[in-house]
C-alpha cells in the first residue's frame, strides 16, 4: 500500500469519525480506469452513553461528475455497539475509474438508552492516486 494520506475526522453528537485513505497501485489498473483504494474508519463513541451503528450511506464523487450512492446495514457485515469511550475501526474498500474522487456519507447510529436514532456525520476524504515517481 502507499503512503496513507492526511486522516479527516468529524464529531457528531458525541461520536468521533475519523478516517484514513490508501492508494492500492497493485490491485489498481489505469490503463482500464480501475483504481483501487482503501479506507481505514475509526469510530469513537465520545459520549456518555451506549451507541449502535445501524446504517450507512456513501456519496461517491469521481473527477468527472460521475456520483454513485451505496447504502446498506452496517458496515463490513456488522452492526457494531459502542461503550462510552470505546472505538471501532475497520478497512474497506472502493473502486472508481478516474485517478482522483471523493467520499462522504454519514452513518445511521441508535442510542441504545433511548433507542433515538441520528446520523452521525462521516467527514468528506479524497481518493487520489500519489503522484509518480521518476
Amino acid at each position: 500500500m502507499t503512503d496513507p494520506f492526511q486522516p479527516a475526522s468529524c464529531v457528531t453528537d458525541g461520536v468521533r469519525i475519523s478516517v484514513q485513505t490508501m492508494y492500492i497501485p497493485e490491485q489498481s489498473s489505469p490503463s482500464t480506469y480501475m483504481h483501487v483504494f482503501a479506507y481505514r474508519i475509526s469510530i469513537r463513541n465520545e459520549s456518555d452513553s451506549y451507541v449502535q451503528l445501524m446504517r450507512r450511506h456513501w456519496d461517491i464523487v469521481e473527477a468527472l461528475g460521475e456520483k454513485r450512492v451505496v447504502e446498506g446495514e452496517g458496515v463490513v457485515g456488522q452492526q457494531p455497539v459502542l461503550a462510552p469511550d470505546e472505538d471501532y475501526s475497520y478497512v474497506s474498500g472502493c473502486v472508481i475509474r478516474q485517478p482522483i474522487g471523493q467520499m462522504s456519507g454519514y452513518y445511521v447510529m441508535v442510542r441504545l438508552k433511548d433507542r433515538f436514532s441520528f446520523p452521525v456525520l462521516i467527514p468528506a476524504f479524497t481518493l487520489v492516486i500519489p503522484p509518480l515517481n521518476n
